[in-house]
């Protein structure tokens, strides 16, 4: 709700987390001078000149000239998965020491991101991240996977409504495309309920009777899709999408190799 950021799916574990974020910059940019300082007010204190002009108080050319420098910068990092990562991680861990009464670092190490670049790779890592509980033998269903975005969508799907806290599905690409998710919520869950089942060692590489409508509409081969939703991390490393969207953004990033290439061109056909 402070950040200008939505999230996709997550999934907390018993001892890491994963969350697919979008990044609303545009939403960063539209809000006004006071919006961006009220919403960072609610993490940290803020400077006495931020203070000043939230209670009324008329400021001087100076005093004005670094009022904006601070709120162009709380705008950015109210857009940023590093800021983002930073206040959630150290909110569980004052936590966690809290309840085990202890002091020092609860984390392992810094956080890692990869970029999604198309539906393909948002779908696959959405349902990757969803399945976690699942794969660790915690749940036996997506409606029964305790602390993930899945038990929380399938909760709401009763009511015949979407979390608040998540981003909506906002259904097919179009040409109007409001903000959301651009697929189905009930392809959606039918996809990963499908997926769920291929994962049993039993059934790995097979898919019951008919082959999930997504599939076709993202042109991913149904034996690969089962290695995108349980081997994500192991076979993409930084950006992750098709081809020729990882080849733009490596061009425009400047990044001279192109990392998981063969993996691209293997799992997104």
């Amino acid at each position: 709700q402070i950040f200008c950021i939505d999230v996709c799916a997550f999934a907390v574990m018993s001892n890491h987390t994963h969350v697919v974020l979008y990044i609303d910059d545009k939403k960063a940019q539209r809000l006004s001078d006071k919006a961006i300082l009220l919403r960072w007010h609610k993490l940290f204190k803020g400077s006495k000149i931020a203070l000043m002009y939230l209670q009324g108080v008329c400021l001087d050319k100076g005093q004005r000239f670094f009022l904006n420098q601070e709120i162009k910068e709380y705008r950015t990092r109210l857009s940023s998965i590093s800021w983002f990562m930073r206040v959630l991680n150290e909110h569980i861990a004052r936590r966690a020491n809290k309840e085990d009464k202890c002091t020092g670092h609860f984390w392992e190490g810094r956080f890692k991101s990869q970029a999604l670049l198309d539906e393909a790779a948002l779908m696959a890592c959405m349902a990757y991240v969803d399945l976690n509980p699942i794969r660790a033998k915690m749940a036996k269903t997506p409606e029964e996977s305790a602390h993930t975005s899945i038990k929380l969508r399938c909760e709401h799907v009763q009511a015949g409504k979407q979390p608040k806290v998540l981003a909506r599905f906002a259904g097919c690409p179009r040409k109007h495309m409001p903000k959301g998710l651009p697929f189905e919520l009930k392809s959606y869950l039918e996809l990963v309920e499908l997926t769920g089942k291929c994962i049993r060692t039993d059934k790995r590489g097979y898919i019951e009777q008919h082959e999930a409508p997504i599939l076709k509409r993202l042109n991913i081969q149904a034996q690969n899709w089962v290695k995108l939703t349980t081997q994500f991390e192991k076979v993409f490393y930084g950006a992750v999408g098709k081809a020729h969207n990882l080849d733009v953004y490596c061009a425009r990033q400047q990044h001279k190799r192109r990392r998981s290439i063969k993996s691209s061109e293997a799992l997104f056909v």
